[in-house]
Protein backbone atom coordinates (compact mmCIF):
# COMPACT_ATOMS: atom_id res chain seq x y z
CA UNK A 1 0.00 0.00 0.00
CA UNK A 2 2.72 2.73 1.22
CA UNK A 3 5.12 1.35 -1.80
CA UNK A 4 2.88 2.97 -4.30
CA UNK A 5 3.89 6.36 -3.36
CA UNK A 6 7.23 6.32 -3.68
CA UNK A 7 8.07 7.66 -6.95
CA UNK A 8 7.00 10.79 -5.61
CA UNK A 9 8.83 11.56 -3.35
CA UNK A 10 11.40 12.86 -5.86
CA UNK A 11 8.45 15.54 -6.59
CA UNK A 12 7.75 16.67 -2.98
CA UNK A 13 9.01 19.70 -1.04
CA UNK A 14 9.37 19.80 2.45
CA UNK A 15 10.27 23.04 4.64
CA UNK A 16 10.73 22.78 8.46
CA UNK A 17 9.46 26.40 10.53
CA UNK A 18 12.27 26.94 13.02
CA UNK A 19 9.53 29.94 14.08
CA UNK A 20 7.55 28.11 15.96
CA UNK A 21 6.59 29.11 19.57
CA UNK A 22 8.75 27.00 21.59
CA UNK A 23 6.57 26.71 24.72
CA UNK A 24 3.34 26.13 22.93
CA UNK A 25 1.32 28.18 24.99
CA UNK A 26 -1.59 29.55 23.36
CA UNK A 27 -1.59 33.34 22.89
CA UNK A 28 -4.06 33.54 20.19
CA UNK A 29 -7.49 34.10 22.30
CA UNK A 30 -8.53 37.39 19.83
CA UNK A 31 -8.67 35.58 16.72
CA UNK A 32 -9.41 32.22 18.14
CA UNK A 33 -10.80 30.64 21.37
CA UNK A 34 -12.41 27.95 23.54
CA UNK A 35 -14.50 30.58 24.86
CA UNK A 36 -15.76 31.44 21.53
CA UNK A 37 -16.04 27.75 20.47
CA UNK A 38 -18.58 27.54 23.19
CA UNK A 39 -21.25 29.70 21.17
CA UNK A 40 -20.48 28.44 18.13
CA UNK A 41 -20.83 25.39 19.66
CA UNK A 42 -23.91 26.11 21.20
CA UNK A 43 -25.49 27.49 18.16
CA UNK A 44 -24.58 25.21 15.41
CA UNK A 45 -25.43 21.84 17.43
CA UNK A 46 -29.42 23.37 17.44
CA UNK A 47 -29.10 23.30 13.44
CA UNK A 48 -31.78 20.67 12.08
CA UNK A 49 -29.59 17.59 11.07
CA UNK A 50 -26.63 18.19 13.37
CA UNK A 51 -24.77 15.21 14.45
CA UNK A 52 -21.24 14.39 14.72
CA UNK A 53 -19.84 13.07 11.78
CA UNK A 54 -17.41 9.18 11.74
CA UNK A 55 -14.21 8.93 12.87
CA UNK A 56 -12.65 6.28 11.03
CA UNK A 57 -9.72 4.12 12.27
CA UNK A 58 -7.36 2.50 9.57
CA UNK A 59 -5.18 -0.27 11.19
CA UNK A 60 -4.20 -2.01 8.39
CA UNK A 61 -3.00 1.14 6.93
CA UNK A 62 -1.17 2.27 10.19
CA UNK A 63 0.67 -0.91 10.46
CA UNK A 64 1.71 -0.68 6.64
CA UNK A 65 2.80 2.81 7.72
CA UNK A 66 4.73 1.27 10.66
CA UNK A 67 2.79 3.55 13.26
CA UNK A 68 0.63 3.21 15.58
CA UNK A 69 -2.65 4.62 14.57
CA UNK A 70 -4.09 5.95 11.84
CA UNK A 71 -7.46 7.94 12.76
CA UNK A 72 -9.74 9.93 9.19
CA UNK A 73 -12.50 12.69 10.43
CA UNK A 74 -15.02 11.99 7.10
CA UNK A 75 -16.74 15.28 6.91
CA UNK A 76 -18.78 13.68 3.66
CA UNK A 77 -22.29 13.41 6.00
CA UNK A 78 -21.54 16.88 7.08
CA UNK A 79 -25.26 17.99 6.86
CA UNK A 80 -26.43 18.32 3.13
CA UNK A 81 -23.31 19.82 2.04
CA UNK A 82 -20.35 16.69 2.31
CA UNK A 83 -18.01 19.44 3.58
CA UNK A 84 -16.58 20.78 6.41
CA UNK A 85 -17.34 24.28 5.43
CA UNK A 86 -21.12 23.79 6.54
CA UNK A 87 -20.03 24.41 9.78
CA UNK A 88 -17.85 27.74 8.88
CA UNK A 89 -19.86 30.00 6.21
CA UNK A 90 -23.00 28.93 7.75
CA UNK A 91 -22.06 30.09 11.48
CA UNK A 92 -20.99 33.49 10.08
CA UNK A 93 -24.32 33.89 8.21
CA UNK A 94 -26.14 33.11 10.94
CA UNK A 95 -23.51 35.29 13.59
CA UNK A 96 -24.38 37.87 11.24
CA UNK A 97 -27.93 38.10 11.18
CA UNK A 98 -28.11 37.85 14.98
CA UNK A 99 -26.04 40.51 15.31
CA UNK A 100 -27.83 42.51 12.40
CA UNK A 101 -31.28 42.40 14.54
CA UNK A 102 -29.65 42.82 17.85
CA UNK A 103 -28.97 46.19 16.17
CA UNK A 104 -32.67 47.32 15.91
CA UNK A 105 -33.33 46.10 19.03
CA UNK A 106 -34.31 42.30 18.76
CA UNK A 107 -33.02 39.21 20.61
CA UNK A 108 -32.96 36.04 17.91
CA UNK A 109 -31.25 33.09 17.87
CA UNK A 110 -30.17 30.40 14.86
CA UNK A 111 -33.50 28.63 15.97
CA UNK A 112 -35.57 31.85 15.54
CA UNK A 113 -33.95 32.18 12.04
CA UNK A 114 -34.68 28.71 11.21
CA UNK A 115 -38.07 29.19 11.65
CA UNK A 116 -38.33 32.38 9.39
CA UNK A 117 -39.37 34.20 13.01
CA UNK A 118 -37.89 37.54 11.48
CA UNK A 119 -37.82 36.57 7.86
CA UNK A 120 -39.41 40.84 7.64
CA UNK A 121 -36.21 41.80 8.49
CA UNK A 122 -33.69 39.52 7.34
CA UNK A 123 -35.08 39.39 3.64
CA UNK A 124 -34.06 43.22 2.89
CA UNK A 125 -30.00 41.89 4.08
CA UNK A 126 -27.70 40.12 1.22
CA UNK A 127 -24.67 38.61 2.33
CA UNK A 128 -21.66 37.52 -0.86
CA UNK A 129 -18.54 35.73 -1.34
CA UNK A 130 -15.74 34.59 -3.57
CA UNK A 131 -15.40 30.72 -3.11
CA UNK A 132 -13.68 27.42 -5.29
CA UNK A 133 -16.82 26.04 -3.81
CA UNK A 134 -17.34 24.38 -0.79
CA UNK A 135 -17.36 27.47 0.78
CA UNK A 136 -19.77 29.08 -1.01
CA UNK A 137 -21.96 26.49 -0.82
CA UNK A 138 -22.27 26.69 3.05
CA UNK A 139 -22.83 30.47 2.77
CA UNK A 140 -25.56 29.56 0.08
CA UNK A 141 -26.98 27.24 2.16
CA UNK A 142 -27.10 29.29 5.49
CA UNK A 143 -28.72 32.37 3.71
CA UNK A 144 -31.18 29.78 2.61
CA UNK A 145 -32.09 28.56 5.72
CA UNK A 146 -31.47 31.70 7.99
CA UNK A 147 -33.30 33.67 5.42
CA UNK A 148 -31.59 36.54 3.83
CA UNK A 149 -30.10 36.88 0.20
CA UNK A 150 -26.77 35.94 -1.35
CA UNK A 151 -24.67 36.84 -4.03
CA UNK A 152 -21.65 34.74 -5.05
CA UNK A 153 -18.67 34.64 -7.36
CA UNK A 154 -16.70 31.93 -8.29
CA UNK A 155 -13.53 31.84 -11.06
CA UNK A 156 -12.82 30.96 -14.03
CA UNK A 157 -11.67 27.01 -12.85
CA UNK A 158 -14.41 26.47 -10.74
CA UNK A 159 -16.34 23.12 -11.91
CA UNK A 160 -19.86 22.88 -13.36
CA UNK A 161 -20.90 20.93 -11.13
CA UNK A 162 -19.94 22.90 -8.26
CA UNK A 163 -21.71 26.14 -9.77
CA UNK A 164 -25.21 23.96 -9.91
CA UNK A 165 -24.46 22.57 -6.31
CA UNK A 166 -23.92 26.40 -4.85
CA UNK A 167 -26.80 27.65 -7.48
CA UNK A 168 -29.21 24.94 -6.29
CA UNK A 169 -29.83 26.96 -2.34
CA UNK A 170 -31.53 29.95 -4.60
CA UNK A 171 -27.90 32.03 -4.56
CA UNK A 172 -27.14 34.00 -7.69
CA UNK A 173 -23.90 32.83 -8.95
CA UNK A 174 -21.44 35.03 -11.05
CA UNK A 175 -18.37 33.56 -12.73
CA UNK A 176 -15.16 35.90 -13.64
CA UNK A 177 -12.65 35.98 -15.74
CA UNK A 178 -9.67 35.85 -13.20
CA UNK A 179 -8.84 33.23 -10.56
CA UNK A 180 -9.56 32.91 -6.90
CA UNK A 181 -7.87 36.13 -5.20
CA UNK A 182 -9.25 38.02 -7.97
CA UNK A 183 -12.76 36.82 -7.65
CA UNK A 184 -11.84 37.70 -3.61
CA UNK A 185 -11.58 41.21 -4.74
CA UNK A 186 -14.45 41.53 -7.02
CA UNK A 187 -16.85 40.42 -4.24
CA UNK A 188 -15.64 43.00 -1.69
CA UNK A 189 -15.69 45.66 -4.37
CA UNK A 190 -19.15 44.67 -5.49
CA UNK A 191 -20.18 44.52 -1.26
CA UNK A 192 -19.39 48.00 -1.06
CA UNK A 193 -21.09 49.40 -3.78
CA UNK A 194 -24.49 47.41 -3.00
CA UNK A 195 -24.08 47.91 0.94
CA UNK A 196 -23.72 43.73 0.73
CA UNK A 197 -22.06 42.07 3.47
CA UNK A 198 -19.03 39.94 2.41
CA UNK A 199 -18.94 36.33 4.41
CA UNK A 200 -15.42 35.48 3.53
CA UNK A 201 -13.35 32.83 4.91
CA UNK A 202 -10.57 35.15 4.11
CA UNK A 203 -9.01 37.34 6.14
CA UNK A 204 -7.50 40.81 4.92
CA UNK A 205 -6.16 43.96 5.98
CA UNK A 206 -9.84 45.73 7.79
CA UNK A 207 -11.65 42.65 7.18
CA UNK A 208 -11.26 40.06 10.07
CA UNK A 209 -14.26 39.92 12.73
CA UNK A 210 -16.12 37.83 9.87
CA UNK A 211 -13.45 35.64 8.89
CA UNK A 212 -13.26 34.59 12.34
CA UNK A 213 -16.90 33.12 12.69
CA UNK A 214 -16.18 31.06 9.91
CA UNK A 215 -12.65 29.71 11.36
CA UNK A 216 -14.66 29.20 14.74
CA UNK A 217 -17.51 27.26 13.13
CA UNK A 218 -14.94 24.80 12.35
CA UNK A 219 -13.65 24.22 15.38
CA UNK A 220 -17.07 22.15 16.41
CA UNK A 221 -15.19 19.08 13.81
CA UNK A 222 -12.68 19.34 15.99
CA UNK A 223 -13.79 19.09 19.04
CA UNK A 224 -16.00 16.32 17.63
CA UNK A 225 -12.30 14.49 17.08
CA UNK A 226 -10.70 15.01 20.15
CA UNK A 227 -13.93 13.48 22.03
CA UNK A 228 -13.85 10.43 19.44
CA UNK A 229 -10.06 9.40 20.33
CA UNK A 230 -9.05 6.97 22.61
CA UNK A 231 -5.54 8.65 22.81
CA UNK A 232 -4.24 12.33 21.46
CA UNK A 233 -2.63 12.65 18.45
CA UNK A 234 1.31 12.40 18.12
CA UNK A 235 0.79 14.44 14.94
CA UNK A 236 -2.47 16.10 12.80
CA UNK A 237 -1.85 16.60 8.93
CA UNK A 238 -3.43 19.28 7.73
CA UNK A 239 -4.50 20.33 3.76
CA UNK A 240 -3.40 24.68 3.37
CA UNK A 241 -5.90 26.75 1.45
CA UNK A 242 -5.87 30.24 3.03
CA UNK A 243 -5.08 28.97 6.40
CA UNK A 244 -8.94 29.34 7.73
CA UNK A 245 -9.30 24.84 8.40
CA UNK A 246 -5.92 24.69 9.61
CA UNK A 247 -5.87 27.40 12.14
CA UNK A 248 -9.36 26.67 13.16
CA UNK A 249 -7.45 22.68 13.94
CA UNK A 250 -4.24 24.02 15.20
CA UNK A 251 -5.69 26.77 18.07
CA UNK A 252 -8.32 24.40 19.09
CA UNK A 253 -5.72 22.22 19.75
CA UNK A 254 -3.22 23.60 21.01
CA UNK A 255 -5.65 25.79 23.90
CA UNK A 256 -6.87 22.35 24.42
CA UNK A 257 -3.91 19.89 25.45
CA UNK A 258 -0.97 20.49 27.56
CA UNK A 259 0.89 18.62 24.96
CA UNK A 260 0.02 19.14 21.42
CA UNK A 261 0.97 16.87 18.01
CA UNK A 262 3.04 17.79 15.72
CA UNK A 263 1.23 19.55 13.03
CA UNK A 264 2.11 19.34 9.31
CA UNK A 265 0.65 21.22 6.35
CA UNK A 266 0.42 19.98 3.50
CA UNK A 267 -0.33 21.96 -0.06
CA UNK A 268 -0.55 21.73 -3.93
CA UNK A 269 2.63 22.70 -5.89
CA UNK A 270 0.78 25.14 -7.88
CA UNK A 271 -0.96 26.54 -4.95
CA UNK A 272 1.31 26.53 -2.13
CA UNK A 273 1.08 29.99 -0.11
CA UNK A 274 1.15 28.81 3.05
CA UNK A 275 4.80 26.78 2.56
CA UNK A 276 5.53 30.06 0.73
CA UNK A 277 4.96 32.17 3.43
CA UNK A 278 7.16 29.96 5.16
CA UNK A 279 9.62 30.37 4.00
CA UNK A 280 9.71 33.68 3.91
CA UNK A 281 8.62 34.04 7.03
CA UNK A 282 5.99 36.28 5.73
CA UNK A 283 2.44 36.27 3.97
CA UNK A 284 3.48 35.57 0.34
CA UNK A 285 1.14 35.82 -2.52
CA UNK A 286 1.32 33.04 -5.36
CA UNK A 287 0.27 34.30 -8.82
CA UNK A 288 -0.50 32.60 -11.74
CA UNK A 289 -3.33 30.28 -12.54
CA UNK A 290 -3.07 28.45 -9.02
CA UNK A 291 -3.87 25.43 -10.94
CA UNK A 292 -4.54 22.47 -9.25
CA UNK A 293 -7.31 18.92 -9.37
CA UNK A 294 -7.15 20.19 -5.21
CA UNK A 295 -9.65 22.77 -6.09
CA UNK A 296 -10.53 23.87 -2.55
CA UNK A 297 -6.84 24.68 -1.91
CA UNK A 298 -6.40 26.60 -5.11
CA UNK A 299 -5.46 29.81 -3.07
CA UNK A 300 -2.37 31.73 -4.16
CA UNK A 301 -3.28 34.51 -0.58
CA UNK A 302 -3.26 34.04 3.00
CA UNK A 303 -5.47 34.73 5.16
CA UNK A 304 -3.78 37.24 7.45
CA UNK A 305 -5.30 35.97 10.72
CA UNK A 306 -4.81 32.25 10.10
CA UNK A 307 -1.72 32.80 9.20
CA UNK A 308 -0.20 34.62 12.52
CA UNK A 309 -1.26 31.06 14.39
CA UNK A 310 -0.02 28.53 11.95
CA UNK A 311 2.98 30.40 11.94
CA UNK A 312 3.56 30.13 15.69
CA UNK A 313 2.80 26.36 16.03
CA UNK A 314 3.31 24.60 12.66
CA UNK A 315 7.05 23.18 12.59
CA UNK A 316 6.35 21.36 8.75
CA UNK A 317 5.32 22.35 5.66
CA UNK A 318 4.77 20.25 2.48
CA UNK A 319 3.88 20.87 -0.59
CA UNK A 320 2.76 18.12 -3.22
CA UNK A 321 2.02 17.37 -7.17
CA UNK A 322 -1.50 16.08 -8.19
CA UNK A 323 -0.48 12.68 -9.36
CA UNK A 324 -1.22 10.92 -5.68
CA UNK A 325 -4.51 12.24 -5.47
CA UNK A 326 -6.61 10.22 -7.60
CA UNK A 327 -4.77 7.17 -6.46
CA UNK A 328 -5.65 8.15 -2.51
CA UNK A 329 -9.34 8.55 -3.23
CA UNK A 330 -9.48 5.27 -4.95
CA UNK A 331 -7.59 3.95 -1.85
CA UNK A 332 -10.57 5.06 0.25
CA UNK A 333 -12.94 3.91 -2.01
CA UNK A 334 -11.88 0.31 -1.82
CA UNK A 335 -11.69 -0.19 1.69
CA UNK A 336 -13.99 -2.61 3.16
CA UNK A 337 -15.73 0.12 4.74
CA UNK A 338 -15.82 2.50 1.96
CA UNK A 339 -14.47 6.08 2.66
CA UNK A 340 -16.00 9.07 -0.33
CA UNK A 341 -13.21 11.32 -0.08
CA UNK A 342 -12.97 14.46 -2.48
CA UNK A 343 -10.06 15.87 -4.11
CA UNK A 344 -9.05 18.10 -1.56
CA UNK A 345 -9.84 15.55 1.58
CA UNK A 346 -7.32 13.43 1.29
CA UNK A 347 -4.23 15.82 0.92
CA UNK A 348 -2.70 15.54 4.11
CA UNK A 349 -3.40 11.52 3.97
CA UNK A 350 -1.68 11.82 0.07
CA UNK A 351 1.43 14.20 2.10
CA UNK A 352 1.64 11.50 4.95
CA UNK A 353 2.03 8.45 2.62
CA UNK A 354 4.36 9.75 0.44
CA UNK A 355 6.59 10.97 3.27
CA UNK A 356 6.55 7.06 4.92
CA UNK A 357 8.63 6.59 1.82
CA UNK A 358 11.19 9.12 2.43
CA UNK A 359 13.44 8.25 5.25
CA UNK A 360 15.04 11.52 5.78
CA UNK A 361 11.36 13.04 5.89
CA UNK A 362 10.29 10.12 8.20
CA UNK A 363 12.80 10.96 10.78
CA UNK A 364 12.50 15.12 10.46
CA UNK A 365 8.63 14.63 11.11
CA UNK A 366 9.74 12.27 14.07
CA UNK A 367 7.10 9.37 12.93
CA UNK A 368 7.55 6.14 14.53
CA UNK A 369 6.09 3.18 15.54
CA UNK A 370 4.38 5.27 18.34
CA UNK A 371 2.92 7.97 16.34
CA UNK A 372 -0.77 7.99 16.12
CA UNK A 373 -1.81 10.22 13.03
CA UNK A 374 -5.00 12.23 12.80
CA UNK A 375 -6.85 13.21 9.50
CA UNK A 376 -9.52 15.68 8.33
CA UNK A 377 -11.25 14.54 5.15
CA UNK A 378 -12.66 17.68 4.53
CA UNK A 379 -15.13 17.07 2.04
CA UNK A 380 -16.71 14.28 0.17
CA UNK A 381 -18.07 14.31 -3.69
CA UNK A 382 -19.05 17.87 -3.77
CA UNK A 383 -17.67 17.67 -7.51
CA UNK A 384 -20.01 14.49 -8.22
CA UNK A 385 -18.71 14.61 -11.89
CA UNK A 386 -14.94 14.93 -11.40
CA UNK A 387 -15.39 12.24 -8.14
CA UNK A 388 -16.77 9.66 -10.76
CA UNK A 389 -13.79 10.28 -13.26
CA UNK A 390 -11.10 10.03 -11.01
CA UNK A 391 -12.27 7.03 -8.66
CA UNK A 392 -13.60 5.36 -11.71
CA UNK A 393 -17.88 4.60 -9.72
CA UNK A 394 -19.93 7.33 -8.67
CA UNK A 395 -19.82 7.97 -4.67
CA UNK A 396 -23.24 5.88 -4.62
CA UNK A 397 -21.72 3.01 -6.03
CA UNK A 398 -18.60 3.16 -3.70
CA UNK A 399 -20.49 3.47 -0.53
CA UNK A 400 -23.42 0.33 -2.12
CA UNK A 401 -19.69 -1.48 -2.67
CA UNK A 402 -20.39 -1.71 -6.59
Amino acid sequence: MIKQYKHLVHSTKHFENLNIQADFEYKHQHILSLEAFERANKEITTWDNYKPTPLHFFSDMAKDAGVSSIAYKDENFRFSLKSFKALGGAYAVANLLIKKLKDIGITASSKDLIAGTYKHETSKITVCCATDGNHGRSVAWGSLHFGCNCEIYIHRNVSAGREEAIAKYGAQVNRIKGNYDDSVRLAAEVADKNDYTVVSDTSYEGYTDIPKDVMQGYTVMVDESLKQLDEMPTHVFLQGGVGGFPAAVVSFIVESLEFPPIFVMVEPTNADCLFQSAVNEKPTVIHGDLDTIMAGLACGEVSLLAWSILESYVPHFMSITDESIPKVMQLLANRDKPIVAGESAVTGLAGFLIACNDSDLKEKLSINESSKILFFGTEGDTDETMYEELVGRSSSEVLSGL
